[in-house]
């Protein structure tokens, strides 16, 4: 029977995880795991980490995040009123490229628009950039689950609904065990929300540190981040000790009566699929309606400029290296990036910003010198 782990936490949910990725993706490979999630919470920092150290050793990687999502405006910084807290946890999954795009913009928002103490995205921002995400209800701090921890069962299945009307069919009710007794009335809850409204279920464990003897390490890790004493009381700590990477049997034995919600975490692994071409991926350039092409416009800009720089028509040495650096840009597909650069120098002149006349190998360059990107003439310096 196999399991792949949906909902996984390493050290870069910050004085939160305790794993390590080396660590998460060699017991994945020991496991026999086809595939492995990292969800860490609101961010993507160790995305780019994990995919490699995955692909490395043969695990099939699924960049995700648990992101937090505000219960309003994630400006605001006043509680809901109705709320059952300040924010809830929901797990995302890029299926895609569309769908990785889209998570690095709900990471960014969280941080730079929604962040009171932690980054927090809202509603209209996953509706926004929902394409392309495989979504999961989240453990006890979901919003489904708070509900249901409140008795407010109708709430809790009015929150499972409309995110199934966001991500569609991209979207689980997620059912964990970690012996927390609170969690059987969610469960509970949970499944009852899944027959009404014939939502998927699938199974989970909160994946915070790599085995059950980690739990105290973990412990202490979350008294760093709260700056509490293990002796308080009325500090975060975690129920008992199955916050871990548990195997495929050990899951089973955790669900004995829904076998297939196992293949179900299978299922959402085999749908995402985001791979990285590891070459530069540049931003498109407006080109007003006269131009087919970048290559096209920069020409024309590059010639403008070198007639205006040397006059018209061109001396023979503007001329031959005009030539040989455009004939290298259109070869090195990088006549957008060029465009880009002249166009925020113009702009910040016009906004009268200082503008520096060149620095490093730009400084050399004709097609710069035309496009009045730098002010040093190479033919004469």
């Amino acid at each position: 029977m196999q399991f792949v782990h949906l909902h996984t936490h390493s050290e870069y949910s910050l004085l939160d995880g305790a794993n390590r990725i080396d660590d998460l993706v060699e017991r994945a490979v020991e496991l026999g795991m086809p595939a492995l999630a990292l969800t860490d919470h609101g961010n993507l920092h160790g995305a780019w980490e994990f995919q490699e150290k995955a692909r490395a050793r043969g695990i099939k990687p699924i960049i995700g995040c648990e992101a937090y999502v505000a219960y309003g405006d994630r400006r605001s910084r006043r509680m809901e009123e109705g709320a059952p807290a300040h924010n809830a946890h929901l797990v995302l999954l890029a299926e895609n490229r569309r769908g990785y795009a889209n998570l690095v913009r709900l990471s960014s928002i969280g941080y730079t628009e929604g962040f009171y103490r932690r980054p927090r995205v809202d509603r209209e921002t996953l509706e926004r950039y929902s394409e392309g995400i495989i979504c999961l209800s989240a453990c006890l701090a979901g919003e489904v689950a708070r509900y249901l921890q409140h008795e407010r069962y109708d709430d809790a299945k009015r929150a499972a609904e409309w995110h199934a009307g966001v991500f569609r069919d991209r979207y689980w009710l997620e059912l964990q065990n970690h012996g927390i007794p609170k969690q059987d009335l969610v469960n509970k809850g949970i499944i009852e929300i899944s027959e009404e409204l014939g939502l998927p279920l699938v199974v989970t464990n909160d994946a915070h540190y790599m085995r059950r003897e980690d739990a105290d390490a973990h412990d202490t890790l979350l008294c760093i981040g709260t700056g509490k004493d293990k002796a308080d009381r009325d500090r975060l700590r975690f129920h008992g000790e199955e916050s871990y990477f548990k195997t495929a049997d050990e899951m089973a034995e955790l669900f004995p009566d829904l076998p297939g919600l196992l293949a179900e975490t299978v299922k959402i692994a085999e749908r995402c699929d985001v791979k990285f071409d590891k070459q530069y991926q540049l931003p498109g350039f407006p080109l007003p309606d006269r131009f087919s092409d970048p290559m096209q416009m920069l020409r024309h800009e590059a010639t403008e400029g070198a007639n205006a720089r040397y006059g018209d028509p061109l001396p023979d040495e503007a001329r031959d290296r005009l030539d040989y650096e455009l004939g290298v840009i259109e070869n090195t597909g990088y006549a957008g990036y060029l465009l880009i650069v002249w166009d925020f120098i113009v702009a910040a002149r016009e906004r009268d910003i200082p503008v520096g006349p060149g620095r490093g190998s730009a400084a050399g360059s004709i097609i710069c010198y035309a496009l009045g990107i730098t002010d040093v003439d190479p033919l004469e310096f």
